[in-house]
């Protein structure tokens, strides 16, 4: 089956498809979102902890990371976190913030969903759910090829995520057609990612579920200030997934599991307290337990000179365990990597090489932190990418 030409195609109805297509179907352009998974934002709808960290209030540059730092800034610049909080007021979607800045629905992710779907005017957007892209091709108008027949479209843009949560239906489509169409790709990897580490370094299952507040960075790479999680295979939590973006085979990890230490432990030498009971008071009992008895730090803590307690004092502050990789895309958030933002325009996201062919959300070389910057990617990038269709290309 042919379907008529329309102006846009869009191949992927995540967070960037869903919103793009809205905002191009308000400047009334004919879209046809293509899907292949059954539903529209799988990602969306387990995304923080079922109830959507949708943006941040405080965005900037340095809250992403790619190899062309500043390619983001305009996008990010010109659709603003108090954008998108607009959006949802205008929904009447109930939110609160959680710590740094994080904004979450009340209800459930269900909610954003059901807004961004509410965006696409029906008059001028069609969703086809279940439609697999077979091939994409371009002479006068692109022409993509799918399980469900072929469509035609003055422009293409490609929203397909990325290799994470394999399970929600994440492939590889997006790097294939930007390589088809003379793209190179930034290595990809998996980012925002729990850690392993092997149980004959640190036994973290004899602790798993123990968290506490940590302070950790890697390399030149930023300090993170959040919480920590022992799992049966390594770690995770907040501060983990931070700087697991950070981390390569080059770079070490350096943990401060004490941040709030406090001067008045080592001036009780004279104390017959044990050093495992002074260190319960600042670590979580179980770990104090574990870091004692590897260390051999049985005795009273009089019974420890002031040079041996300053040693494991910092110790505690620049734990530096043997990462033996990570938990890979089943549990990665996000992708690094993807797309060369070298060869796209950093203010329509369209390629540098290819006229009216576009590239926006994860796909692309641009890998936010945690706590609602992806989202905010994904919102950014499309009314980028929008805008220039809009204005440009009438």
């Amino acid at each position: 089956m042919k379907f008529p030409v329309s102006d846009c195609i869009i191949v992927g109805a995540g967070a960037a498809g869903l919103f793009c297509a809205g905002l191009l179907s308000k400047h009334c352009k004919t879209v046809t979102l293509l899907e292949h998974n059954a539903q529209p934002g799988k990602k969306i709808r387990i995304s923080g902890g079922g109830r959507c960290n949708f943006t941040n209030r405080i965005v900037k540059a340095q809250h992403f990371i790619s190899d062309n730092p500043h390619f983001a800034v305009s996008a990010l610049t010109r659709y603003t976190p108090d954008d998108f909080i607009n959006l949802i007021k205008s929904h009447n979607i109930a939110y609160h913030e959680k710590t740094l800045g994080q904004l979450f629905c009340d209800g459930s992710s269900q909610q954003v969903i059901d807004m961004l779907l509410h965006e696409c005017n029906t008059e001028y957007c069609d969703i086809s759910y279940g439609t697999k892209v077979n091939s994409v091709r371009k002479s006068e108008n692109f022409t993509i090829d799918t399980s469900n027949g072929t469509y035609q479209a003055e422009h293409v843009i490609i929203a397909t995520g990325g290799l994470s949560i394999p399970s929600l239906g994440a492939t590889n489509l997006g790097y294939q057609i930007a390589r088809q169409f003379g793209h190179s790709i930034i290595d990809t990897r998996p980012a925002l990612v729990p850690l392993t580490i092997d149980r004959d370094t640190f036994p973290c299952a004899d602790i798993a579920g123990v968290s506490l507040p940590v302070e950790v960075s890697a390399g030149n790479g930023p300090l993170f200030k959040e919480s920590m999680l022992f799992t049966h295979k390594g770690l995770s939590g907040p501060a983990i997934l931070q700087i697991s973006s950070y981390l390569n085979k080059q770079s070490s990890m350096n943990i401060n599991l004490i941040p709030t230490f406090d001067e008045y432990i080592l001036n009780e030498r004279s104390s017959k307290t044990e050093w495992k009971t002074v260190l319960g008071k600042l670590l979580p009992k179980r770990l104090a337990e574990v870091w004692t008895a590897l260390h051999g730090q049985t005795d009273t803590i009089g019974y420890y000179g002031t040079k041996r307690l300053q040693s494991f004092k910092n110790d505690l502050q620049s734990w530096s365990p043997e990462i033996s990789g990570n938990e890979g895309y089943t549990k990665a958030e996000v992708t690094a990597g993807g797309v060369n933002t070298k060869e796209l325009s950093s203010k329509t996201m369209m390629s540098n090489l290819i006229d009216k062919l576009y590239f926006i959300g994860e796909v692309v070389d641009v890998t936010g932190h945690l706590g609602g910057y992806n989202f905010q990617w994904a919102w950014s990038s499309a009314h980028a990418a929008a805008q220039s269709i809009a204005e440009h290309h009438g």
